[in-house]
């Protein structure tokens, strides 16, 4: 399977995709996560850290969790929980990405479950804001996440875009498999060595992109 050269629309998830947020930056939002659930669901670490944990299995985001459980407000968490001033330090930059999506034909987004202004704050700190058309973040597509549906359709309708004309880029195969459902072509960030069947390309890195 190649790629075709007309009117592509990239779709590409943020963390452990366009950089590495893993070993850093997840660690110190599952920290302050937990933190704001002892303080404002008044129960123990312990539990606190049960409740994170449980909520993103089971709705996909603690935060829903949190909304239907405990009646959390999305955006003071969000804020309280993504503060950038802490979190930009650990996020690595490089002088190639920006020159990298530049030459990838086709017009560009990120799709993240990520609050908007966490992303924001991430695509100008990675220097690449002016390859994308624009960014999504989980509230700006009302705080559904991936991989439900209404999550992709959403910035479907705001971007003005077809499914089968994008190629959704991510780190989780859970992810994609939406997007296959969709009509999206599926490009898996991995090392592992299996694709899924809705996997149309498994990469270990960007640069394979302009090799497909």
């Amino acid at each position: 399977m190649t790629i075709t050269t007309h009117t592509q629309h990239w779709l590409f998830d943020l963390d452990d995709t366009l950089h590495h947020a893993g070993a850093a930056v997840f660690p110190m939002i599952n920290e302050y996560m937990t933190r704001y659930i002892c303080h404002h669901v008044g129960v123990g670490r312990t539990e606190a850290d049960r409740l994170r944990t449980d909520y993103w299995a089971r709705y996909g985001a603690t935060l829903a969790g949190l909304q239907r459980h405990h009646g959390i407000a999305p955006r003071h968490f969000l804020m309280q929980t993504h503060p950038m001033e802490s979190l930009l330090p650990l996020i690595e930059t490089s002088t190639q990405l920006p020159l990298w999506l530049k030459r990838l034909p086709g017009r560009k987004w990120v799709f993240s479950n990520g609050p908007q202004h966490y992303v924001e704050a991430i695509v100008r700190h990675l220097g690449i804001e002016t390859q994308l058309e624009g960014c999504f973040g989980m509230d700006s597509f009302g705080l559904t996440p991936k991989p439900r549906v209404a999550a992709y359709t959403s910035v479907l309708r705001q971007a003005g875009i077809r499914a089968g004309h994008c190629i959704m880029v991510e780190d989780s195969a859970a992810n994609l498999k939406t997007a296959k459902r969709l009509g999206m072509r599926t490009v898996w960030l991995s090392h592992q060595y299996r694709k899924p069947s809705w996997v149309d390309w498994r990469i270990t890195s960007l640069l394979d992109l302009q090799r497909i």
